[in-house]
Protein backbone atom coordinates (compact mmCIF):
# COMPACT_ATOMS: atom_id res chain seq x y z
CA UNK A 1 0.00 0.00 0.00
CA UNK A 2 2.75 2.45 0.91
CA UNK A 3 2.55 5.77 2.70
CA UNK A 4 -0.03 8.49 2.19
CA UNK A 5 2.00 11.57 1.31
CA UNK A 6 1.18 15.27 1.30
CA UNK A 7 3.52 17.54 -0.70
CA UNK A 8 4.06 21.20 0.19
CA UNK A 9 5.98 23.06 -2.52
CA UNK A 10 7.66 26.48 -2.41
CA UNK A 11 7.23 27.41 -6.07
CA UNK A 12 9.27 30.60 -5.67
CA UNK A 13 12.42 28.47 -5.70
CA UNK A 14 14.09 28.19 -9.14
CA UNK A 15 13.40 24.81 -10.71
CA UNK A 16 10.82 23.89 -8.05
CA UNK A 17 8.27 22.64 -10.60
CA UNK A 18 10.74 20.21 -12.17
CA UNK A 19 11.87 18.87 -8.78
CA UNK A 20 8.25 18.57 -7.64
CA UNK A 21 7.41 16.52 -10.73
CA UNK A 22 10.26 14.09 -10.03
CA UNK A 23 9.29 13.72 -6.37
CA UNK A 24 5.62 13.32 -7.32
CA UNK A 25 6.52 10.43 -9.64
CA UNK A 26 8.70 8.80 -6.95
CA UNK A 27 5.86 8.98 -4.42
CA UNK A 28 3.37 7.38 -6.81
CA UNK A 29 5.71 4.47 -7.53
CA UNK A 30 5.57 3.18 -3.95
CA UNK A 31 2.91 5.19 -2.10
CA UNK A 32 -0.08 7.49 -2.58
CA UNK A 33 -0.02 11.24 -3.09
CA UNK A 34 -3.06 12.54 -1.20
CA UNK A 35 -2.48 16.19 -2.03
CA UNK A 36 -0.06 18.86 -3.26
CA UNK A 37 -0.25 22.44 -1.96
CA UNK A 38 1.82 25.58 -1.95
CA UNK A 39 4.17 25.96 1.02
CA UNK A 40 2.58 29.00 2.60
CA UNK A 41 0.97 30.17 5.81
CA UNK A 42 -2.51 29.13 6.80
CA UNK A 43 -4.22 26.10 8.25
CA UNK A 44 -4.05 22.80 6.39
CA UNK A 45 -7.65 21.85 5.74
CA UNK A 46 -8.81 18.37 4.86
CA UNK A 47 -5.59 16.58 5.75
CA UNK A 48 -6.19 14.64 8.94
CA UNK A 49 -5.88 16.21 12.35
CA UNK A 50 -4.19 15.37 15.62
CA UNK A 51 -2.51 12.01 15.15
CA UNK A 52 -2.15 12.31 11.38
CA UNK A 53 -5.36 10.71 10.08
CA UNK A 54 -5.09 10.27 6.34
CA UNK A 55 -1.49 11.57 6.06
CA UNK A 56 1.54 9.46 6.98
CA UNK A 57 4.32 11.72 5.67
CA UNK A 58 4.70 15.35 4.58
CA UNK A 59 7.24 16.15 1.86
CA UNK A 60 8.37 19.80 1.96
CA UNK A 61 10.11 21.12 -1.15
CA UNK A 62 12.05 24.35 -0.68
CA UNK A 63 14.92 25.55 1.46
CA UNK A 64 15.62 25.36 5.19
CA UNK A 65 13.39 28.39 5.84
CA UNK A 66 10.51 26.70 4.03
CA UNK A 67 11.01 23.55 6.08
CA UNK A 68 10.95 25.56 9.32
CA UNK A 69 7.74 27.37 8.43
CA UNK A 70 5.97 24.22 7.28
CA UNK A 71 7.08 22.23 10.33
CA UNK A 72 5.17 24.71 12.49
CA UNK A 73 2.22 24.58 10.12
CA UNK A 74 2.11 20.78 10.22
CA UNK A 75 2.79 20.30 13.93
CA UNK A 76 -0.80 19.28 14.61
CA UNK A 77 -0.61 16.42 12.09
CA UNK A 78 1.89 14.56 14.26
CA UNK A 79 3.65 12.98 11.25
CA UNK A 80 7.27 13.19 10.00
CA UNK A 81 8.47 15.74 7.47
CA UNK A 82 10.88 15.01 4.63
CA UNK A 83 12.79 18.07 3.42
CA UNK A 84 13.76 18.25 -0.26
CA UNK A 85 16.22 21.05 -0.88
CA UNK A 86 15.60 23.57 -3.64
CA UNK A 87 17.39 26.40 -1.82
CA UNK A 88 21.03 27.36 -1.37
CA UNK A 89 22.42 25.36 1.58
CA UNK A 90 19.93 22.65 2.44
CA UNK A 91 21.35 21.87 5.86
CA UNK A 92 18.03 20.76 7.35
CA UNK A 93 16.39 19.77 4.06
CA UNK A 94 18.68 16.75 3.69
CA UNK A 95 17.41 15.34 0.39
CA UNK A 96 17.63 16.43 -3.22
CA UNK A 97 15.65 14.95 -6.12
CA UNK A 98 18.35 12.36 -6.87
CA UNK A 99 18.38 11.12 -3.26
CA UNK A 100 14.57 10.90 -3.18
CA UNK A 101 14.50 8.82 -6.35
CA UNK A 102 17.31 6.55 -5.14
CA UNK A 103 15.60 5.92 -1.77
CA UNK A 104 11.98 6.11 -2.95
CA UNK A 105 10.96 2.60 -1.91
CA UNK A 106 12.28 3.05 1.63
CA UNK A 107 10.79 6.54 1.93
CA UNK A 108 7.32 5.96 0.47
CA UNK A 109 6.81 2.21 0.88
CA UNK A 110 5.96 0.40 4.10
CA UNK A 111 9.45 0.20 5.61
CA UNK A 112 10.58 1.91 8.80
CA UNK A 113 11.81 5.48 8.43
CA UNK A 114 14.96 6.80 10.07
CA UNK A 115 13.82 9.85 12.02
CA UNK A 116 15.46 12.68 13.93
CA UNK A 117 13.21 14.25 16.58
CA UNK A 118 13.61 17.88 17.55
CA UNK A 119 12.10 19.80 20.46
CA UNK A 120 9.83 22.78 19.86
CA UNK A 121 10.07 25.96 21.93
CA UNK A 122 7.10 27.92 23.25
CA UNK A 123 7.50 31.63 23.91
CA UNK A 124 5.21 33.60 26.21
CA UNK A 125 5.00 37.33 26.79
CA UNK A 126 3.38 38.36 30.05
CA UNK A 127 1.98 34.83 30.50
CA UNK A 128 0.30 34.77 27.06
CA UNK A 129 1.57 32.41 24.34
CA UNK A 130 3.29 34.39 21.59
CA UNK A 131 4.13 31.44 19.34
CA UNK A 132 6.35 28.43 18.83
CA UNK A 133 9.81 27.99 17.33
CA UNK A 134 11.78 25.03 16.00
CA UNK A 135 15.15 26.77 15.65
CA UNK A 136 15.25 29.68 18.06
CA UNK A 137 13.47 32.42 19.96
CA UNK A 138 15.24 35.78 19.71
CA UNK A 139 14.79 39.07 21.50
CA UNK A 140 16.29 41.59 19.08
CA UNK A 141 16.94 45.31 19.57
CA UNK A 142 15.30 46.42 16.33
CA UNK A 143 15.24 49.94 14.88
CA UNK A 144 16.49 52.54 15.71
CA UNK A 145 19.15 49.96 16.73
CA UNK A 146 20.20 51.44 20.05
CA UNK A 147 21.46 48.95 22.62
CA UNK A 148 18.82 47.32 24.72
CA UNK A 149 19.14 45.98 28.24
CA UNK A 150 17.57 42.85 29.63
CA UNK A 151 17.79 40.69 32.73
CA UNK A 152 18.22 36.94 32.38
CA UNK A 153 16.79 34.30 34.72
CA UNK A 154 17.25 30.53 34.40
CA UNK A 155 14.87 28.24 36.26
CA UNK A 156 13.87 31.10 38.52
CA UNK A 157 17.43 32.00 39.51
CA UNK A 158 18.58 35.50 38.70
CA UNK A 159 21.36 35.71 36.13
CA UNK A 160 23.29 38.62 34.66
CA UNK A 161 22.03 41.73 32.94
CA UNK A 162 22.85 42.09 29.26
CA UNK A 163 23.42 45.26 27.28
CA UNK A 164 23.70 44.72 23.56
CA UNK A 165 21.65 43.87 20.49
CA UNK A 166 19.65 41.04 22.03
CA UNK A 167 19.73 37.37 23.00
CA UNK A 168 19.13 34.01 21.30
CA UNK A 169 17.63 30.91 22.92
CA UNK A 170 18.11 28.03 20.51
CA UNK A 171 17.46 24.32 20.20
CA UNK A 172 20.18 21.85 19.13
CA UNK A 173 18.85 22.04 15.57
CA UNK A 174 18.84 25.83 15.75
CA UNK A 175 22.44 25.87 16.95
CA UNK A 176 23.59 25.88 13.30
CA UNK A 177 21.37 28.86 12.41
CA UNK A 178 21.39 32.37 13.95
CA UNK A 179 23.20 31.03 17.01
CA UNK A 180 26.16 29.96 14.88
CA UNK A 181 26.35 33.35 13.16
CA UNK A 182 26.38 35.06 16.56
CA UNK A 183 29.34 32.98 17.77
CA UNK A 184 27.47 30.29 19.67
CA UNK A 185 28.44 26.59 19.73
CA UNK A 186 27.18 23.82 17.44
CA UNK A 187 25.21 21.24 19.42
CA UNK A 188 24.79 17.67 18.21
CA UNK A 189 21.09 16.96 17.46
CA UNK A 190 20.92 14.33 20.22
CA UNK A 191 22.00 16.75 22.98
CA UNK A 192 19.24 17.43 25.50
CA UNK A 193 19.88 21.12 25.92
CA UNK A 194 19.24 24.72 24.96
CA UNK A 195 21.87 27.26 23.97
CA UNK A 196 21.74 30.86 25.21
CA UNK A 197 23.81 33.25 23.10
CA UNK A 198 24.13 37.04 23.39
CA UNK A 199 24.01 39.20 20.27
CA UNK A 200 26.82 41.77 20.25
CA UNK A 201 27.02 41.96 24.04
CA UNK A 202 28.62 45.13 25.41
CA UNK A 203 30.94 42.95 27.49
CA UNK A 204 33.97 40.75 26.94
CA UNK A 205 32.77 38.33 29.59
CA UNK A 206 29.24 37.41 28.48
CA UNK A 207 29.82 34.05 26.78
CA UNK A 208 27.28 31.65 25.23
CA UNK A 209 26.09 28.90 27.58
CA UNK A 210 24.25 25.59 27.25
CA UNK A 211 21.56 24.63 29.77
CA UNK A 212 19.51 21.46 30.18
CA UNK A 213 16.60 21.03 27.80
CA UNK A 214 13.91 21.38 30.46
CA UNK A 215 15.19 24.75 31.63
CA UNK A 216 12.87 27.75 31.73
CA UNK A 217 14.52 30.93 30.43
CA UNK A 218 13.04 34.29 31.43
CA UNK A 219 13.99 37.65 29.99
CA UNK A 220 12.88 40.99 31.43
CA UNK A 221 13.23 44.06 29.20
CA UNK A 222 14.84 46.87 31.19
CA UNK A 223 15.49 49.11 28.18
CA UNK A 224 13.95 48.71 24.72
CA UNK A 225 13.60 50.56 21.44
CA UNK A 226 10.07 51.87 21.03
CA UNK A 227 8.28 50.98 17.83
CA UNK A 228 5.89 53.07 15.77
CA UNK A 229 3.85 52.36 12.66
CA UNK A 230 5.52 49.62 10.63
CA UNK A 231 8.65 49.82 12.78
CA UNK A 232 8.35 47.13 15.48
CA UNK A 233 11.31 48.39 17.52
CA UNK A 234 12.48 45.75 20.00
CA UNK A 235 10.75 42.47 19.15
CA UNK A 236 10.47 38.77 19.82
CA UNK A 237 11.34 36.86 16.65
CA UNK A 238 10.60 33.13 16.30
CA UNK A 239 12.55 31.21 13.64
CA UNK A 240 13.12 34.53 11.88
CA UNK A 241 9.50 34.57 10.76
CA UNK A 242 7.17 35.53 13.61
CA UNK A 243 7.36 38.91 15.31
CA UNK A 244 5.91 40.28 18.53
CA UNK A 245 6.61 43.86 19.58
CA UNK A 246 8.17 44.25 23.03
CA UNK A 247 8.46 47.20 25.38
CA UNK A 248 10.21 48.08 28.61
CA UNK A 249 8.93 45.95 31.47
CA UNK A 250 7.81 43.06 29.26
CA UNK A 251 8.73 39.58 30.46
CA UNK A 252 9.45 36.85 27.93
CA UNK A 253 9.41 33.20 29.03
CA UNK A 254 10.89 30.52 26.78
CA UNK A 255 10.51 26.81 27.47
CA UNK A 256 9.98 23.56 25.64
CA UNK A 257 6.60 22.93 24.10
CA UNK A 258 5.02 19.60 24.88
CA UNK A 259 5.34 18.41 21.28
CA UNK A 260 8.27 17.75 18.96
CA UNK A 261 8.82 17.71 15.21
CA UNK A 262 10.35 14.75 13.35
CA UNK A 263 12.43 14.97 10.18
CA UNK A 264 13.29 12.03 7.94
CA UNK A 265 17.03 11.40 7.88
CA UNK A 266 18.96 10.86 4.69
CA UNK A 267 20.62 7.48 5.18
CA UNK A 268 23.39 8.37 2.73
CA UNK A 269 24.59 11.40 4.71
CA UNK A 270 25.80 11.93 8.29
CA UNK A 271 25.27 15.00 10.45
CA UNK A 272 28.95 15.77 10.90
CA UNK A 273 29.76 15.25 7.23
CA UNK A 274 26.99 17.73 6.45
CA UNK A 275 28.56 20.22 8.89
CA UNK A 276 31.91 19.79 7.16
CA UNK A 277 30.61 19.94 3.60
CA UNK A 278 27.92 22.61 3.85
CA UNK A 279 29.12 24.79 6.74
CA UNK A 280 32.82 24.28 5.90
CA UNK A 281 33.70 23.37 9.50
CA UNK A 282 37.38 24.07 10.21
CA UNK A 283 38.10 24.76 6.55
CA UNK A 284 41.75 25.90 6.23
CA UNK A 285 42.71 29.22 4.65
CA UNK A 286 42.97 29.10 0.88
CA UNK A 287 46.54 29.17 -0.34
CA UNK A 288 47.64 31.51 -3.08
CA UNK A 289 47.81 29.90 -6.49
CA UNK A 290 51.53 29.46 -7.16
CA UNK A 291 51.01 28.49 -10.77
Amino acid sequence: MGRRVLMLVNREKPGADDVAARVHAAVERFGTLVGEENAEWGELRGFGGDGGGEVDLVVVLGGDGTLMAQSRRCLGLGVPLLGVNAGRVGFLAEFDADAVEAQAEALFGDGELSLRRHPVLRAEVGGEVAGIAVNEAVVTAGPPYRMIELCLRIDGEAGPKLSGDGLIVGTPMGSTAYNLSAGGPIMAPEVDGLVITPIAAHSLAFRPIVVVGESVVELELLRANAGNGENPGTALVLDGQVNRRLGEGDRVTIRREGRSVSFVRNGSASYWQTVIQKLHWAAPPRERDRG
